[in-house]
């Protein structure tokens, strides 16, 4: 069966740039989401997926990591770099480092080979969800969250040390800190800060969640001051300094 590079999607239906370079497997997804009523643009390299980026607006990518050439964690990189497109990483390598390192990146989600067809959509509708949650919130939001004479900008989502400089966060740790910063006094449970942050952080059963917390413990160190996030065992986390918004 040929799949049309370039289907018509349903009128007001989402359109997802389907990355997969296994031709068996891309026939079938793009089947599986048509079916479901999305609109496709199949690609099978990086070039193909610039090309169908460029042929109008689109709703999500849904990107495979083993890719020949440029590899999908490259293409995200350089994606997160001109754009705010949701990603959701579709491969083989289902390791806790790789849904990390896509989820640092700022991929939304990440999903592993081999997938049905109701869990993938599942995953597609939740980070469409979430998108058009920020959007009716009026994301990008304004302001500045200050603590510590820490700096978060939520319009240029930039973290300000108590020097001035601005420190390098990862997506996924800014939001994860913005998670914490709103609740600041209170304890967090893990799963629940899965569902507060807006890029998925993985499963409340993996350590993506602690990985995160690990590393920007680092970065919010200040000289010999640690960083003001505290472990409830069994719990999760809590944020001690006090928060102001401006």
């Amino acid at each position: 069966m040929t799949i049309d590079p370039e289907p018509t999607p349903l009128s007001g239906a989402p359109l997802i740039v389907l990355v997969e370079d296994d031709p068996a497997i891309r026939t079938l997804t793009t089947r599986a989401l048509q079916q479901n009523g999305y609109g496709v643009r199949p690609a099978s390299s990086a070039p193909e997926m610039w090309r169908a980026l460029e042929a109008g607006p689109v709703d999500l990518v849904l990107l495979d990591i083993m890719l020949p050439g440029t590899s999908g964690i490259d293409l995200c990189r350089a994606l997160r770099q001109q754009s705010d497109v949701p990603i959701i990483f579709v491969s083989a390598k289902g390791s806790e480092t790789d849904r990390v390192v896509g989820l640092e990146l700022g991929a939304d989600d990440y999903i592993a080979k081999p997938f049905g067809t109701s869990e993938l959509i599942a995953r597609i509708r939740a980070v469409l969800r979430r998108g058009a949650l920020d959007r009716r919130h009026g994301r990008p939001e304004q302001g500045l969250l200050t603590f510590d004479g820490w700096q978060v900008n939520l319009s240029r989502r930039e973290l300000k040390s108590p020097s001035g400089s601005l420190v390098d966060v990862t997506g996924a740790e800014l939001d994860l800190l913005v998670s914490l910063l709103e609740h600041s006094g209170r304890v967090v449970a893990r799963e629940r800060l899965i569902e507060l942050s807006r890029t998925r952080l993985g499963d409340s059963s993996d350590r993506s969640v602690d990985v995160l917390v690990s590393r920007l413990r680092r970065k919010l160190s200040h000289g010999e001051t640690p960083a003001p996030i505290v472990t409830v065992r069994g719990i999760g986390y809590m944020l001690t300094a006090a928060v102001t918004r401006s």
